[in-house]
């Protein structure tokens, strides 16, 4: 369930964005946990990094949008901004904290879902994922976007990460289908790569965090597409 903050000071405005998000799950069928403020000051007031997307109006009572945003965002990195405003020039100062994009009072159901959906999206791509290793005495749990890549050496697996080293037992492949919903490929047989992590291909070389790694030539075709798929996603 994605969880929405909306931050407006009129009640009927507050009213019509939530019945834009219920039509919208209607619609998509994605789930939404939705909590209204009616001021910057309101949100702030004990925040915590728990929203993944956050609707702000721009002009409010005692403390407007802008500057709310930028107290977010020093809190939560994250986080998903999306302003509402009467004036599209307010908005567009909004890159400077990393505001997604804004829509335009009185805002029409399209042009919501248009940038909620843009959110979703942006959500997804960035959820955490988590991926249980078996290990001597035990489990290991990590997070996905922590691993480099991950190298086979017959029924083992090693598993380079931010953390370190380890080897697990086990297939590639097995693995690589516990990762299919996260942004791994193979440069060659033996290497699966955390797209995330990619910094440069250079000459058959790929750069992986510290690591440089060959990338075969029946994979570079696959690889080289799948790399500039995610990073094509990203800059969305």
């Amino acid at each position: 369930m994605i969880r929405i903050a909306m931050v407006e000071d009129e009640a009927a405005v507050r009213e019509q964005l939530m019945g834009y998000v219920q039509r919208y799950t209607r619609q998509y069928g994605t789930e939404f946990s939705v909590t209204e403020f009616a001021d910057g000051v309101d949100i702030l007031e004990n925040y915590g990094p728990v929203y993944d997307i956050v609707f702000l109006d721009v002009e409010m009572k005692h403390l407007d949008g802008m500057e709310t945003a930028r107290r977010i965002r020093a809190l939560d990195a994250d986080v998903v901004l999306i302003f509402i405003t009467n004036m599209a020039q307010y908005a567009i100062k909004g890159y400077a904290v990393g505001a997604l994009d804004y829509v335009l009072k009185p805002v029409p159901y399209f042009a919501f879902s248009q940038q909620l959906q843009k959110a979703v999206e942006k959500v997804s791509r960035h959820a955490r994922h988590y991926l249980t290793v078996p290990v001597e005495g035990g489990l290991r749990r990590l997070d996905t976007v922590q691993i480099y890549y991950l190298e086979s050496e017959g029924h083992r697996v090693h598993f380079y990460t931010e953390d370190g080293e380890f080897t697990a037992p086990g297939a590639l492949k097995t693995f690589e289908e516990k990762l299919a919903d996260c942004p791994f490929a193979r440069c060659n047989s033996g290497y699966l790569v955390n797209l995330a992590q990619v910094r440069g291909v250079q000459q058959g070389v790929v750069e992986v965090g510290p690591y440089e790694l060959q990338v075969s030539r029946p994979k570079r075709k696959s690889f080289l597409a799948a790399l500039a798929d995610h990073i094509g996603g990203e800059g969305v």
